[in-house]
């Protein structure tokens, strides 16, 4: 009982610690120029990508990442991305220039390269390793780290269950099989539970780094709709690439009267359109619901500034409700996590299905045969009964059998 309490206050203080350092990337933006609280400017800046990761309660210093660019007109440069902090320009050995775009560029917060006359461009290509993209690789290390773990643990403990945190990877394990992945495809089951099951820890493990801020926290990667679309296009060529010849037939000659398919293709378009418009729903859902509530707690949080400079007693009450509903915020969005990642892999598994579904067979003649053959009995029975001839044939059934001979 004490472990899941010490458990639970830790991970409460980690969410609390969202707070201030919210709060603190909105005291930064306060010192600009301008002097002016940009609610819009905050809430996109900290739920956008970046070349470091911020540090909490002091976002002036960030963890430097790898900055992978190759310039026009010259080779691949590497190099840190604490050399392009707070507006600094890199020149390299080679004199190639490069600087983070500011806020009136075209290339907002991308790296660009610096032109003899003062002129930005875009690099060729950019495969930096940016905060969204090394938090996808921590998420994709835990996960297999974690999986990896429960299946040495049962090779090498066939008749032992597991306890504590690996315990409870394991109940995920089985409720993720049980309840949607054997529920749903049945003997394509194991076919597809590797998929699944790699689909849902992925996504659970990313929701709950991005509640927290400290490293390796804090990147919004499920509230980046390039990484959910990525995920429902995986989703989306698993279903197609594994469909059956039904799965196939069902869109482009589906079972409907001919002058809905032929000449106008009627159905199939709608049923090709169909094909899209599951992937674009697996999209928008996960990204939706983890943006939104991303951005709840950093309105709750701006709301204290926005007080505040109206009127100092209208700042410390709207501080004490705003710290309250974001730590409520924060624990709901726990929950969120996992029904996201539950939602999700349970329509993966049910666009799968159906794209696997048998074709339904036709009664075979045998069959057919023997439904006539029971109506005619039937029909008969009915026919004695009104002609009152059951009530002779009774007494010949009653009759004893003559004894066989010896």
């Amino acid at each position: 009982m004490r472990k899941i309490i010490s458990i639970l206050f830790a991970a409460l203080a980690a969410m609390v610690l969202a707070v201030p350092a919210m709060a603190d990337a909105a005291t930064d933006a306060t010192h600009k120029e301008e002097k002016a609280l940009d609610p819009k400017e905050i809430i996109f800046e900290h739920l956008g990508d970046g070349y470091g990761w911020e540090v909490p309660f002091n976002h002036h210093k960030r963890i430097p990442l790898p900055v992978i660019v190759k310039a026009k007109g010259d080779g691949w440069h590497c190099f840190l991305s604490s050399r392009l902090d707070n507006g600094q320009e890199y020149t390299t050995a080679d004199g190639v220039t490069f600087r983070i775009a500011g806020h009136d560029s075209p290339y907002k917060g991308k790296v660009v390269q610096v032109l003899s006359d003062g002129q930005e461009v875009k690099p060729t290509f950019d495969i930096s390793i940016t905060k969204n993209v090394a938090a996808m690789f921590i998420s994709i290390i835990v996960v297999a780290w974690l999986l990896i773990w429960l299946a040495r643990f049962h090779k090498r403990n066939p008749l032992k269950a597991p306890r504590k945190g690996l315990g409870f990877v394991e109940v995920l394990v089985v409720f993720i099989w049980d309840s949607v992945v054997k529920s749903t495809l049945k003997d394509k089951a194991i076919k597809f539970a590797p998929y699944l099951m790699t689909v849902f820890f992925f996504i659970f493990f990313m929701n709950l780094l991005g509640l927290v801020v400290v490293f390796p926290g804090g990147a919004n990667l499920t509230g980046n709709i390039a990484v959910t679309l990525t995920l429902a296009v995986l989703t989306f060529l698993v279903t197609n690439i594994f469909g059956n010849k039904h799965y196939w037939k069902e869109i482009f000659w589906p079972d409907v009267p001919l002058w809905l398919k032929f000449p106008l293709p009627i159905m199939p378009m709608i049923e090709i359109f169909g094909m899209f418009t599951k992937p674009a729903a697996l999209t928008v859902r996960l990204f939706a619901n983890m943006m939104g509530g991303h951005m709840i707690v950093l309105v709750l949080t701006l709301l204290i500034f926005i007080f505040s400079a109206v009127n100092p007693i209208a700042g410390g009450a709207t501080t004490v409700v705003s710290v309250l509903f974001s730590v409520f915020m924060l624990l709901i969005d726990v929950l969120v996590s996992f029904i996201q990642a539950y939602v999700f892999t349970m329509l993966s598994t049910i666009f799968i299905s159906l794209a696997q579904e048998k074709e339904h067979e036709k009664e075979s003649k045998e069959q057919h045969d023997a439904d006539e053959r029971r109506e005619r009995e039937e029909r008969l029975e009915d026919h004695m009964v009104n002609t009152g001839l059951d009530s002779a044939i009774e007494p010949v059934k009653a009759a004893p059998a003559p004894a066989a001979a010896k």
